[in-house]
């Protein structure tokens, strides 16, 4: 497997990036193909931006499947055909190969109205989205992200963009955009061709939507108001109520009624590995999939809003060469929100493990001497935030959210779950 590995890098290193394009096209062509083209049968909503993405696709999901249509979803939480439900363990938010062609296909076999994707710039780059006739568009937000593996922010937008782009080009049916008009790119977004642009935000706009009326936060959930209806769950923070928006101005130009839509996201508890609370009593923990700045701050201004107690942090960073500026301004959010910091593993890939954490701790203020620990196994780590954590504590465990391995050098993948760790040593403390 590592001999597989060191060949497959040193093919990629090697070879021309137009004939790895073509490569990549060709594989999504031929599936397509051989498929039969099964986007044409089913109504597919793709789901894009930084962040946001699996929670407005599983939100969307869930709204139609409960108003009684049968729908697939693909995420980085979980495939889904009607009720037949596999964990994502591929490490891979938006399956390459033949893999999202065969996924369209059985969710027409079994019948499925609706298909919901969760659309990546990496899988826009590898020309996973193509041959798939999209007929919503949702865009969550956009902030950097992915810079080494796309050069650039504005090359990073233009992925995201080329992929409303080809929104018209596709079979002639009614197609929708749905734009987050809080974000500074909305009228990026909003220059692209549609038959329909809905928006939604948390502050009201000219463009017909979903806008927020009024929000109360809570440490253990929040309520909030859209379009005269209300609504109170137990999701976590001012980002999952944009969330909930997005996903109701979606199902809304697909004939959900706003006061269904509402009665629907009433009932949704539990978002796996997205401000999960794992532990409720004596002190929280809280695992989220948090991996860009922007989402870890939202994370811990939520969790320190209300908490009487001390933050104590659980964090890394992703290796494999990606997106290395933002190792210390990840320690720097710890610094300025937390009150003891643990740096660890997350998924180092090829890259020298230590290293990476200590790239992190490189943006952790000096006030934090004898308050902060580097603890590579992060078992370990989780542990020793147990320990630590008083009543009235909140233990925030980032980076992984709900997936199920960790990613080491030469493909080498650990099976792995933050809440199961969790869960684990705190059952062994109170043994």
């Amino acid at each position: 497997m590592k001999t597989l590995g060191r060949i497959k890098k040193m093919i990629r290193q090697n070879t021309p990036k137009w004939i790895i394009g073509f490569y990549h096209w060709f594989l999504v062509f031929s599936g397509a193909v051989f498929y039969r083209f099964p986007s044409r049968k089913i109504t597919v909503i793709g789901v894009t931006g930084t962040s946001g993405k699996s929670t407005v696709v599983e939100l969307v999901s869930e709204i139609l499947r409960s108003t009684g249509h049968r729908v697939a979803s693909s995420s980085s939480i979980q495939f889904r055909i009607g009720e037949d439900i596999q964990r994502n363990e591929l490490k891979m938010t938006m399956p390459g190969r033949w893999t999202l062609q065969k996924f369209l296909f059985n969710a027409v076999k079994e019948k499925c109205e609706y298909a919901v994707l969760e659309v990546t710039s990496e899988g826009i780059s590898q020309h996973r989205h193509r041959f798939i006739n999209f007929d919503t568009l949702v865009f969550t937000n956009l902030s950097p992200e992915h810079i080494e593996r796309h050069g650039g922010f504005e090359n990073y937008r233009a992925i995201k963009g080329s992929l409303f782009a080809g929104l018209s080009k596709s079979m002639k049916k009614l197609k929708t955009t749905i734009i987050n008009l809080d974000d500074e790119q909305a009228d990026y977004f909003l220059s692209f061709e549609a038959d329909r642009k809905i928006g939604f935000g948390m502050e009201k706009h000219k463009l017909p939507g979903v806008y927020l009326e009024e929000m109360v936060l809570s440490p253990t959930g929040s309520s909030f108001g859209f379009n005269g209806q209300k609504v109170q769950w137990s999701l976590l923070g001012e980002f999952n109520i944009l969330n909930g928006l997005a996903a109701v101005a979606t199902v809304s130009a697909h004939g959900i009624k706003l006061q269904e839509a509402a009665k629907i996201l009433d009932s949704i508890n539990i978002m796996p590995g997205r401000m999960e609370l794992v532990i409720k009593t004596p002190f929280v923990v809280v695992v989220d999939y948090a991996h860009t700045p922007k989402s870890l701050k939202g994370v811990y201004k939520t969790v320190k809003e209300g908490l009487k107690g001390r933050m104590i942090l659980v964090l890394g960073a992703c290796g494999g060469g990606r997106d290395r500026w933002k190792r210390p301004v990840f320690g720097k959010l710890a610094s300025e929100y937390g009150d003891i910091i643990i740096l660890t593993n997350e998924d180092p890939y090829d890259e020298n493990p230590t290293s990476i954490i200590e790239q992190v701790d490189a943006g952790i203020s000096k006030e934090f001497s004898g308050k902060r620990f580097l603890i590579l196994d992060r078992s370990e780590a989780i542990k020793k935030a147990l320990n630590l954590a008083q009543p009235g504590d909140a233990i925030v465990i980032t980076g992984k959210g709900s997936e199920s391995v960790i990613c080491q050098a030469n493909n080498e993948k650990i099976p792995w779950d933050d809440r199961e760790r969790v869960r684990y040593f705190w059952s062994e403390i109170n043994s």
